[in-house]
């Protein structure tokens, strides 16, 4: 299965610039702001020369933002995260409260207020203010928005696909003090477009379609029958809705006797059901097969970057400590203030134990699919679990017998993150210093995939969208664990995961994804490879 959302714009080099331009709160108001800052890297590169352009955007539509505040005290924030993830520290598993992270390194009520007030002084609505005070709702209409901060919106048709769109021409500025706070506002453009392909091998069965069974996924991955994630939580952040039907026939035919699953919906929904809906009953299927007690919240959001930073944004404010996601872009598809706001998301997140599985991808090593090397953002997060792709075999009796790497699995190295210190121990030359993906990998094969009832019939999928949940479901069986011998929740799992140094893991080490070949301990192609649940478990437990 390839989910992937689709955001065309350059990736730069992350940072802040200030533009001395007049400005005031308010026409003809004296103001003491007189000059303003530009947030770089929130505007669309090659808009010239990749769209033709339209027009300007009616003055009269009304559009919602996000906006993204920098943490205070940043560094800190990183240095906590990093001990309170860390198994060898005295602070493992000591995770904040949501009031307790907004009192240390969100923005102050003081600083959240100015640009409330500003942003009511341009006319625009404010809206949710989230938890940890370091993203702010608001809407508008496009002029309200084009005053409030200080660029041209004008609408584009992009010269490949014939998609037509709106975006800021310039980078948004707002008055130095509260540009100083601002990190990014999405919202400005919708250029973004989610975009869902099953493989082509799916097609509709009478029975369980061949692909593989709970049981098999289970007794491949050694998981125990005495864990079922049962009083657990896992979220899913979706782009698409599902039909509940679907998952009563899946979940019927398999007796297992999985809570239904909740919905939440952001900032309106996900909207009507699409061809993603597959994509949706993927996820949620593949987590009732090897987590079946596991009560499974689907945080459905709208197809924008601002709704894909509030749905994110949701979750985090939920508390429900692991997510599966199955949705992404190439890093070079994404604008750097977007990934820079998804990015202090996971972040928060970690501080406050919360753990994110995300799908490498499903092009191999060139994730963007232009002849050369990406991979896949949000696997690439220094704060999420990327998850590539193997193709498991299993005996007659459901036990692990192989694992090869998938050709489709996404990996390689990031061109946005620096390799993270717990990584560095198996630094790659390949890697140039920057982030290694993936981190570990599960089942994604197609050909045989999983077992899955969607739109009225069975089929069998694959793709790391398998592989996210099947490893979100390991995280949910793991706290399971954990909370009866009295530890904490696995939380951000990278640090622990790499102190463990393959123990657990059924290490990979044949097969290619393009560029990079598998091979002994971790590699570009499935990490440290999958899991053996029964193992890892405690090997993690100490």
């Amino acid at each position: 299965m390839k989910s992937r959302l689709k955001l065309l714009g350059l990736v730069a080099v992350p940072a802040l610039l200030a533009a001395a331009v007049p400005a005031a709160y308010a026409a003809g108001t004296p103001q003491p702001h007189s000059t303003r800052a530009a947030i770089t890297g929130d505007v669309l590169k090659g808009l010239n020369q990749n769209a033709t352009h339209t027009g300007n955007v009616a003055a009269g539509k009304r559009i919602s933002v996000a906006i993204s505040l920098a943490p205070r005290n940043d560094k800190a924030l990183d240095t906590f995260v990093a001990k309170v993830s860390n198994p060898q520290s005295s602070s493992y598993g000591h995770y904040l409260t949501k009031r307790q992270f907004a009192a240390r390194f969100g923005r102050t009520d003081a600083e959240i207020k100015q640009l409330k007030d500003y942003l009511r002084a341009q006319g625009l609505t404010v809206g949710t203010v989230h938890s940890g005070n370091l993203l702010v709702d608001a809407s508008g209409t496009a002029a309200q928005l084009e005053k409030a901060f200080g660029t041209k919106l004008s609408t584009w048709k992009d010269t490949k696909s014939g998609r037509s769109f709106y975006a800021n021409e310039t980078a948004p500025t707002l008055p130095t003090a509260i540009a100083s706070l601002v990190s990014d506002v999405s919202g400005l453009n919708n250029r973004a477009q989610l975009h869902h392909q099953a493989p082509s091998t799916v097609t509709p069965h009478n029975g369980p379609g061949g692909g593989y069974t709970p049981a098999q996924l289970k007794g491949g991955y050694n998981v125990s029958g005495t864990y079922t994630g049962s009083g657990q939580k896992i979220a899913l952040l979706e782009f698409d809705g599902f039909q509940q039907s679907n998952i009563t026939k899946y979940d019927t035919n398999y007796s297992l006797g999985s809570p239904t699953p909740t919905v939440q919906k952001v900032d309106g929904g996900s909207g009507s059901l699409g061809d993603g809906q597959v994509e949706v009953e993927l996820d949620i299927e593949v987590l009732h097969a090897i987590a079946p007690k596991a009560n499974v919240t689907v945080f459905e959001g709208p197809n924008s970057d601002a709704g894909e930073v509030d749905t994110y944004q949701a979750i985090v404010d939920s508390g429900i400590p692991t997510t599966s996601i199955s949705w992404g872009a190439a890093e070079s598809a994404r604008t750097t203030s977007n990934i820079n706001a998804v990015d202090a998301v996971f972040k928060a997140g970690a501080a406050e134990g919360l753990g994110f599985y995300a799908a490498s991808g499903d092009a191999g090593s060139d994730d963007a699919g232009d002849g050369g090397t990406s991979v896949d953002y949000p696997a690439s997060d220094p704060y999420v679990t990327g998850v590539g792709g193997t193709k498991l075999t299993v005996t007659s009796s459901n036990a692990w017998s192989k694992e090869v790497a998938w050709s489709g699995g996404g990996g390689g190295k990031s061109s946005v993150f620096k390799i993270p210190s717990w990584q560095t121990a198996v630094q790659k030359s390949a890697g140039g210093g920057y982030r290694q993906v993936p981190d570990v990998s599960a089942h994604a094969n197609p050909s045989p995939g999983v077992s899955i009832y969607s739109q009225g019939s069975w089929s069998s999928v694959g793709g790391t969208s398998a592989a996210a949940p099947e490893w979100a479901a390991f995280a949910a069986l793991y706290n399971q664990q954990a909370a009866a011998a009295g530890e904490a929740n696995l939380g951000f799992a990278n640090p622990a995961l790499y102190t463990a140094s393959g123990t657990g893991f059924h290490d990979v080490t044949s097969g290619s994804n393009g560029a990079y070949s598998a091979a002994t301990g971790w590699d570009f192609t499935t990490g440290w490879g999958s899991y053996n649940a029964a193992t890892l478990a405690s090997k993690l437990l100490g």
